[in-house]
C-alpha cells in the first residue's frame, strides 16, 4: 500500500513513495435480549532528473496512507500521533481520522496498555476504502507473533456516559461507520455502571457497534471480549447492522451475548459470517441472528461451550441456518427464539443444520495468567482439533 509504481506518457519511469507506512494487518433489552497524522509524499529518486511535469503528474497520483500510534502510557493527543510521538486515546485517533482527506486508507496501532473510553470513539468519514485500502484498528503486537503475550493486548474499557432508550441506556465504546473496516487484536472488557436499572430495563455497553444499515465489510479478528456479569457484565461483545460482518478467531468468555447480526436496509443482511471463535460461558448466547440471510452466512470451526443457548434466532424470522465442523458442548439449550425487547423462548433447533459436527465432550480452557495460551482451549481437551481461538497458525 504505501509504494507504488507509475509510467507517465513520456516513457520515463518514476516511483511515489509515501513514509513511512507499514500495514501488517491486511490479510483476508431489557431481560436477556441484545438492544439496544498524515504522511507527507517524498519523491524517490531514479538515476537520472525528472522533467517537472513528471513530478507534478506524479503528485496527482494515488493518496498515501494514513498511520497513526496510540500508546496510553506515553502518548499525548496533542502529538502528531508519530512512533515517536504517539496519541493517547483511541477516541483521538477517531478524531484525526475523520479528519484527514489526503489518504486513502487508514491505520491506528495501539500499544499495550489500559484504554478507558470516556466517548464513544467514533470513526466517520467520507474516505473511499476498499476491500484492500481499509481502515485497520490494531494492536502493536498481534497474537501471531513470536513475540506476543496476553499482557500485551490492548484493553478497551467502555466508560462512556449512557444515553436513554426503550430498554434502559445504552453506551458504544468503538463504532465504525465506514465501509471495509477492521479490529485485530485487541482485549474489550465489560462496562464499568450497575447493570439493573428498572425489572424491565438495563444498562449495557456495546464495545463494538455499527449503526448503518447499508454498510459493508466489518472484520472482527483475534479479538479478546471478557465479561462477568456481576462486575463488569458485557451484554454484546460485537452487534452490527449492515452486511459483511465477519468475525475471525476471536474469544467471548463469560459475555452476555457473544455476537448480534443484526438488521440491514432491505430487510436481509448478506455476506456475514463467524469462522474459528471461541465462546464460553455466555450467559444467554453464543450467537444471535436477526435479518441475516441464511444462504451465504458461513459459520464454521466454531466452539460454543457451557452457555445457556447457542443460537438464538429473532423471533418472526423463518430463515435457516448451517453450522459446519464445529463444537457444541455442555449448553443448556441448543436453540432459542428472542427479541432486543424481551427475554427469549427455548425453541426447536429445526432452523439449524448441523454438519460434521460434535455435540459432546469436556472443553479444557488454559487459565494460567502468566502462560501465552491463555483462555485457549487446552491441548488434548474437546474442541482442541477445530482451530478456534486467537491463534491462526499452529
Amino acid at each position: 500500500m504505501h509504494r507504488r509504481g507509475v509510467n507517465c506518457s513520456c516513457g520515463i519511469p518514476f516511483r511515489i513513495v509515501a513514509t513511512p507506512v507499514r500495514n501488517k494487518s491486511l490479510e483476508s433489552c431489557h431481560g436477556d435480549g441484545y438492544s439496544g497524522n498524515v504522511k507527507s509524499l517524498a519523491l524517490k529518486r531514479t538515476p537520472f532528473a525528472l522533467p517537472l511535469f513528471v513530478l507534478l503528474a506524479g503528485a496527482a497520483g494515488p493518496l498515501a496512507a494514513q498511520q497513526l500510534f496510540v500508546n496510553a502510557a506515553s502518548g499525548a493527543d496533542t502529538n502528531p500521533g508519530t512512533r515517536e510521538r504517539p496519541l493517547r486515546s483511541i477516541t483521538e485517533a477517531a478524531h484525526r481520522v475523520n479528519a484527514d482527506t489526503s489518504s486513502n486508507s487508514s491505520e491506528v496501532i495501539v500499544a499495550p496498555g489500559v484504554y478507558v473510553l470516556s466517548q464513544t470513539a467514533l470513526f466517520k468519514n467520507n474516505k473511499a476504502y476498499t476491500a484492500t485500502a481499509r481502515l485497520v484498528i490494531r494492536a502493536e503486537v498481534l497474537p501471531d507473533e513470536p513475540r506476543w503475550h496476553p499482557q500485551q493486548m490492548p484493553t478497551v474499557v467502555t466508560a462512556v456516559p449512557l444515553e436513554a432508550d426503550p430498554g434502559g441506556e445504552t453506551g458504544n465504546g468503538i463504532q465504525i461507520e465506514v465501509n471495509h473496516a477492521t479490529i485485530q487484536g485487541l482485549r474489550f472488557t465489560g462496562g464499568l455502571d450497575f447493570y439493573y436499572k428498572t425489572p424491565n430495563q438495563i444498562r449495557r455497553t456495546y464495545p463494538i457497534w455499527r449503526d448503518g444499515k447499508n454498510l459493508e465489510d466489518l472484520l472482527v479478528k483475534q479479538c479478546v471480549f471478557i465479561g462477568d456479569d456481576q462486575v463488569m457484565p458485557l451484554h454484546v461483545g460485537v452487534i452490527a447492522n449492515g452486511h459483511g460482518l465477519v468475525l475471525e478467531h476471536d474469544i467471548f468468555y463469560n459475555v452476555k451475548n457473544a455476537v448480534v447480526f443484526w438488521r440491514a436496509e432491505g430487510g436481509t443482511s448478506h455476506r456475514n459470517a463467524m469462522r474459528n471463535c471461541l465462546v464460553y460461558g455466555a450467559s444467554t448466547s453464543g450467537i444471535w441472528t436477526v435479518e441475516t440471510d441464511g444462504d451465504d452466512f458461513d459459520f464454521r470451526n466454531n466452539v460454543i461451550a457451557n452457555s445457556r443457548v447457542v443460537w438464538i434466532r429473532e423471533q418472526r424470522q423463518t430463515r435457516s441456518y448451517k453450522a459446519v465442523a464445529s463444537l457444541f458442548s455442555d449448553n443448556a439449550n441448543l436453540a432459542a427464539q428472542g427479541t432486543a425487547a424481551g427475554p427469549f423462548t427455548v425453541s426447536d433447533s429445526s432452523f439449524l443444520a448441523l454438519q460434521d459436527m460434535q455435540l459432546a465432550g469436556r472443553v479444557d480452557l488454559v487459565m494460567d495468567r502468566s502462560e501465552r495460551n491463555y483462555l485457549q482451549i487446552r491441548k488434548g481437551s474437546a474442541g482442541s482439533e477445530v482451530g478456534a481461538g486467537l491463534f491462526t497458525k499452529n
